[in-house]
């Protein structure tokens, strides 16, 4: 597949992967999608399955934006890897660790991984992040990054396709289970980046993960899908509280509302600058 330098009179920006020539003659399949997601990145999705949203974007972004500098990092529950491929475009010497239990996302994440160039240092882990041994007790990482479910099971409609179903509903884990595993293997001085619901009670439940975890959250970010609605979800920055002064551990700095489109329904100018980035089209 040729790589275009354009895409509507954007330039993509970054490296040029090798493309479906990794895959030794393997390309998309019937049930698959190959679409771009970082400058000539791409990532492999299922047509009727669990498709890449605007949560995992942010995710990537904010965790690469506040630990630029990070030269180890982990994805939980990483999904088809799309915040794990976007963090990887922005940090391109860093090492990955990718923990995903489901084996078809898994093997989607794989065949992106190989499209992207990545295999040299983007280790995909197949299993549960809270089994041990997942994750050595002795492996620690500059930047963790997560994006858990939002609902425990029977709290809405379930969808019958199993890579949906556990994107919203902990089926294995919630954020506090997120947190608590941050916390084991962060580095000195290392930064946690999640997304999770900004309703009050939700919200609570962040604050109620990280607290029980060692962990403070020292930023955070609503986002506000449509200018003048309420926030429906937050970025999060945790760091250890052993790892700060006794004086800050107890203040979280709120960042003003990111808005994602205008009344008009137009993608926000801030948003655009974030898209561009991540290697995204505005």
């Amino acid at each position: 597949m040729k790589s275009e330098s354009h895409f509507k009179g954007w330039a993509k920006p970054g490296p040029i992967p090798p493309g479906l020539a990794a895959l030794g003659g393997g390309g998309v399949a019937a049930t698959e999608t190959l679409d771009a997601i970082s400058g000539h990145f791409r990532l492999f999705q299922l047509r009727a399955g669990h498709r890449f949203s605007t949560d995992d974007i942010l995710t990537a972004w904010y965790g690469t934006s506040w630990c630029p500098t990070a030269m180890t990092a982990l994805d939980l529950g990483s999904g088809i890897g799309t915040v794990g491929m976007i963090c990887a475009w922005r940090l391109p010497g860093a090492k990955f660790v990718t923990v995903e239990a489901q084996s078809d996302s898994s093997a989607l994440a794989r065949k992106s991984a190989r499209y992207n160039g990545l295999t040299d240092r983007y280790e995909i882990r197949e299993g549960d992040f809270r089994e041990a041994g997942i994750v050595r007790p002795d492996e620690k990482f500059d930047l963790i990054t997560g994006s858990p479910p939002y609902f425990p099971q029977g709290a809405g409609v379930e969808s019958e396709h199993p890579q949906k179903l556990a994107c919203r509903f902990e089926l294995r884990g919630t954020v506090a289970d997120y947190c608590a595993t941050a916390a084991k293997h962060l580095a000195s001085g290392g930064f946690f980046a999640c997304v999770f619901p900004h309703e009050s009670a939700q919200l609570a439940r962040v604050e109620a993960g990280a607290r029980e975890a060692g962990l403070v959250i020292v930023r955070k970010r609503p986002v506000v899908f449509r200018e003048g609605d309420p926030a429906l979800i937050g970025l999060f920055g945790l760091m250890r509280a052993d790892d700060m002064p006794e004086w800050f551990r107890g203040q979280t700095w709120t960042e003003p509302e990111l808005v994602i489109r205008t009344r008009e329904g137009k993608i926000h100018p801030e948003y655009s600058a974030v898209k561009l980035a991540i290697g995204f089209p505005p």
